[in-house]
């Protein structure tokens, strides 16, 4: 332990000496004992902050790993594609669609149903009657009858809206004046109109009459020489998991071809390189010294070192599937450093060859998807059994241990403080007060003797 000295002159001088100096001097030395726990505790800090980043690395890669082993992620996507893009447009192709051609021919496109009445002169015109509006053969005839909210060709549309029959009503307008159209919610057949108007206007005191715009029809068409019919040009049940929009007819066949998307799935496999990568880049920087030549947050770690031997073992792991048995087939490269290089064309040439095989090869159980997920389930922060988990757990126990102890140390020096302060400013007050006390003695000396020392 170091020592304190007291700088207070001459035992007779009066000076005494700085207290507060003196208490920081005596502290200061008890304090040392707070320096390897502080030492510690940004050791740690620095630690938690590697292993927050290698968490969150891990939890990316396992998640971009997810998205090529999810059996409707990326592989099981679909494209899709019109010879005849003037009469057939493909809307989507879903995960249920299997890959292939189809031949699909259409004679006759859907047709909504519309009716509309005879034009009134002026928009403004007060109505009468009623109108009655039926869809489809099987459907209920519903009669709306003018009120007096209404009475006008616009409240009257609105009326009908709000009814919610089926149909759609709005107001057309040109130079013979207004009409009140009515377009059936329904396409095709099953939605025909019949309307029957008993309107007149009761300004002119001219009746309204309903006209025919246009006959719902349905729409036929042959897939792959099935013969169907539709009640809409939209069609998706026709090709499972495709859904197409039938444009015009077409005297020729139109050719639909369905392929995997390829495309998409190169992507996750790049953004799978991209993700491991970057976790073995967050490996290596801990292998050395940083700028200043001290050892890396996790220098050395078992954690580091057993993330970096589970990601090598399961890269090149699990069962094959078919033609293939490594990812290596799939475009990937290990080079010497542990970095992945990524082929798209050569992923790309090996979905194309092999598409079962490659998909097996991601999801089969047993196999690379399924055993690396598992290995990476068990290396990162994401569950409770995760190796960076646990090491960050075993951190924090340390540092709340640490912190403990710094703070009831705390607690003794500011208690060791007070009491220093107390018993210092007593010596010092007694120090300061001997040149008095040596005056007194010297005047009951003089006194008794009758000697003056100054004399």
């Amino acid at each position: 332990m170091g020592t304190v000295g007291l700088s207070f002159g001459s035992g007779t001088s009066g000076q005494g000496f700085d207290v507060a100096t003196t208490v920081t001097s005596i502290l200061g030395i008890n304090q040392a004992i707070e320096t390897p726990w502080k030492n510690q505790l940004a050791s740690l800090t620095a630690q938690d902050t590697v292993l927050s980043t290698l968490g969150t690395d891990l939890g990316t890669l396992s998640s971009s790993l997810g998205a090529l082993t999810d059996f409707e992620g990326v592989t099981a996507e679909k494209e899709g594609s019109s010879s005849n893009t003037n009469a057939l447009a493909l809307t989507s192709a879903g995960s249920t669609a299997a890959a292939g051609n189809h031949t699909v021919t259409v004679s006759q496109l859907a047709q909504t149903s519309s009716e509309y009445t005879s034009a009134v002169a002026n928009a403004g015109d007060t109505l009468s009657g009623s109108i009655t509006i039926q869809v489809g053969a099987a459907g209920t005839p519903q009669t709306i009858t003018v009120g007096s909210s209404s009475n006008t060709l616009a409240t009257l549309s609105a009326a009908i809206n709000a009814a919610g029959i089926g149909v759609t009503a709005s107001l057309i307008s040109d130079n013979n004046g207004t009409r009140l159209s009515l377009v059936s919610s329904t396409s095709g057949t099953a939605g025909q109109l019949t309307v029957s108007s008993g309107l007149s206007d009761a300004t002119t005191s001219r009746g309204i009459a309903a006209q025919t715009g246009l006959v719902g029809q349905d729409a036929n068409l042959t897939v792959d020489g099935v013969s169907l019919v539709t009640g809409s040009n939209t069609v998706s049940t026709a090709i499972p998991g495709v859904t197409f929009q039938l444009l015009s007819t077409s005297s020729a066949a139109v050719d639909v071809q369905i392929t995997n998307d390829t495309a998409d799935m190169s992507t996750a496999m790049q953004s799978f390189v991209t993700a491991y990568n970057t976790v073995v880049g967050d490996l290596k920087t801990q292998e050395g010294n940083d700028s200043s030549g001290n050892p890396e947050p996790l220098y050395g770690s078992p954690t580091t070192s057993l993330i970096q031997s589970q990601m090598s073992e399961g890269l090149l792991g699990g069962a094959a599937s078919g033609s293939i048995s490594s990812i290596t087939q799939l475009g990937v490269t290990v080079n010497d450093d542990g970095t992945l290089t990524y082929s798209a064309s050569d992923f790309t040439s090996a979905v194309n060859t092999n598409f079962s095989d490659v998909v097996g090869f991601l999801q089969n159980s047993g196999s690379f998807g399924a055993t690396f997920t598992t290995a990476l389930d068990g290396l990162g922060s994401a569950t409770d059994t995760g190796a960076v988990y646990l090491a960050q757990q075993q951190n924090t126990a340390q540092e709340a241990a640490l912190n403990t102890n710094i703070t009831n140390e705390g607690l003794l020096l500011a208690t060791e403080s007070t009491n220093l302060t107390t018993e210092l400013n007593t010596a010092n007050q007694e120090l300061q007060a001997i040149p008095s006390q040596l005056s007194e003695v010297n005047e009951m000396y003089s006194a008794v003797t009758g000697y003056n020392s100054n004399g």
